[in-house]
């Protein structure tokens, strides 16, 4: 378990430096583009800075807003969305103060800061670890380095439970802190996920109820490491990154795992909310996602699970955050109509045997007039209830260097974005964040114009930029794409030659001023996401 690899690992998140706060963030590379936006209507919508550098501190913590989310998890208490998340904050802003940052908010726009959601580390983490040591015949550890990650929050019964994870960050044959002098050829010790209770999330009342799932090795005491680039990891499944479902029968699963052997799916006691044993590593729950068909290969830049079942379409969808979370993160989705597999991608690869995952949903990206988001992945994906729609959302970080910070990767601000649904029965992540834009009837004649288009490649730690898309009276497409185009008022869906895009009226977050523009989303046939938005009239 390598905290510079997994993405609730990666907390790095240095001081801030001297730089402005803009509603929109210039590329510095690129002459401001000339556009025409179209005409704002009555809607005004958030006016919020994407680079929040100047109020990132804890001072300023009533105006953070969206700033400061990482690995997010959202759930609903019949009056606020309240988002929990990792430890993780720009210039290490929350240090001091507890652990899981959360909010609250009524519209998913604006959000009240509300503190964290634990006051202190357990105590049975640390007993818990020292018990495992003293049977493998190791001293203690005093003073572990803690990690708190990537919790996640739903209503079971008359109760909202947070599975939550701490990673000990120390090394297991010496106890030393995890740091390069300290390497003293073995892995680092492991993870646990825990649970906490609560009644009522508004009081921030949290009972906690020990341990649930711990790291667990298929290797004994062999826990040597040749050297910090030996990835053949000790650990067989990695107690972090857990999300949680119940099925329509009523069964309660636990979804976790990140980067070691692969995704498992543990059934949990719905009374007690963990497994009723843990007695052999089968107990430990059943593999249903790994990123490479070799049971040998324990590097699998795969994690972040999160779950759903649409009971529209029959299918349980599995998102997974793919590679390094700083630049390159980007999201995966596949689908079952088990929960425990297997798991197929758009074009019938197993993914629970090894396969590559497509669709894609998220990637490195910019629009013209910003310098785009890059690590957009680590998801929770939620439904509004009394509306049907669902939504997606993760953190974004803004590329190096933005404004002349040279920290700027580390600021992180929590997106949320519509989903819409394909013909076929496939998410695809709008283009722009939520805003509440209101959305009317649109016509033909509302789409021609200027576009810009990104069509998506995988492309490592690469931002995929836009092309200028020409959508003519006549019904042609020039530019980004070619062919003729045609619109389906009652659907919203917009096809230019073989691609069917999801369309939907939305806020112009790269605008300035911001305004309501027309934005769509879509996939090719090989799962490849194609974004959208209208820059004239």
């Amino acid at each position: 378990m390598m905290r510079f690899i997994s993405s609730a690992a990666f907390v790095i998140f240095l001081m801030t430096a001297g730089c402005s706060s803009n509603d929109n963030i210039i590329d510095p590379e690129e002459p401001d583009p000339v556009v025409e936006n179209p005409p704002a209507d009555d809607f005004s919508g958030p006016e919020y800075a994407d680079d929040y550098s100047a109020i990132s501190g804890w001072d300023n913590r009533t105006s953070w807003n969206l700033a400061n989310v990482h690995d997010p998890s959202v759930v609903y208490d019949g009056e606020y969305y309240y988002m929990y998340g990792t430890d993780a904050s720009y210039g290490n802003a929350h240090e001091g103060h507890g652990h899981f940052l959360y909010r609250r908010s009524k519209d998913l726009i604006d959000w009240e800061f509300r503190g964290m959601a634990m006051t202190e580390t357990p105590s049975w983490v640390k007993d818990t670890l020292n018990s495992m040591r003293v049977r493998a015949g190791l001293d203690i550890i005093d003073s572990p380095v803690y990690g708190h990650w990537a919790p996640v929050v739903r209503k079971v019964g008359n109760k909202y439970r947070m599975y939550y994870n701490i990673v000990i960050d120390n090394y297991i044959e010496s106890g030393k802190a995890n740091t390069p002098a300290n390497f003293d050829g073995s892995w680092t010790e492991h993870a646990f996920i825990g649970l906490m209770e609560s009644d009522d999330l508004s009081s921030n009342t949290w009972v906690d109820k020990g341990m649930v799932v711990s790291s667990v090795s298929d290797r004994e005491n062999n826990w040597s490491r040749s050297n910090t680039s030996d990835w053949n990891a000790y650990f067989k499944w990695n107690a972090i990154d857990p999300t949680f479902i119940i099925t329509p029968e009523g069964n309660h699963w636990l979804i976790y795992g990140s980067w070691h052997s692969g995704i498992v799916a543990l059934q949990v006691n719905p009374s007690t909310g963990k497994p009723d044993n843990l007695s052999s590593i089968e107990d430990y729950g059943t593999l249903i996602a790994r990123r490479q068909n070799s049971e040998l290969n324990r590097w699998q830049a795969q994690e972040g699970p999160e779950i759903i079942y649409n009971e529209k379409t029959g299918f349980y969808y599995l998102f997974l955050a793919y590679d390094e979370l700083s630049v390159a993160y980007n999201t995966r989705v596949c689908r079952s109509t088990s929960i425990t597999g297997p798991y197929l991608g758009i074009d019938g690869t197993n993914i629970t045997e090894g396969g590559e995952c497509w669709p894609m949903l998220t990637h490195p990206y910019k629009f013209n007039n910003h310098s785009g988001w890059v690590g957009i992945s680590h998801c929770a994906v939620f439904k509004n209830k009394e509306t049907n729609e669902w939504f997606y959302s993760s953190q974004a970080r803004l590329p190096a260097n933005t404004n002349g910070n040279a920290y700027s990767n580390a600021i992180m601000m929590g997106n949320i974005r519509k989903i819409a649904w394909t013909e076929d029965g496939w998410p695809v992540v709008m283009p722009e964040r939520y805003a509440g834009v209101p959305q009317p009837s649109i016509s033909e004649s509302d789409l021609t114009g200027t576009w810009e288009n990104i069509s998506m490649n995988y492309e490592y730690k690469v931002q995929q930029k836009s092309s200028q898309l020409i959508l003519s009276s006549n019904m042609t497409a020039s530019g980004a794409l070619s062919g003729t185009w045609s619109y389906d008022q009652d659907k919203k869906i917009l096809t230019i030659g073989e691609l069917h895009l999801n369309l939907e009226k939305a806020w112009d977050w790269e605008a300035s001023p911001r305004t309501t523009t027309f934005t769509y989303s879509g996939l090719t046939a090989g799962g490849r996401p194609v974004w959208g938005k209208k820059t004239t009239k």
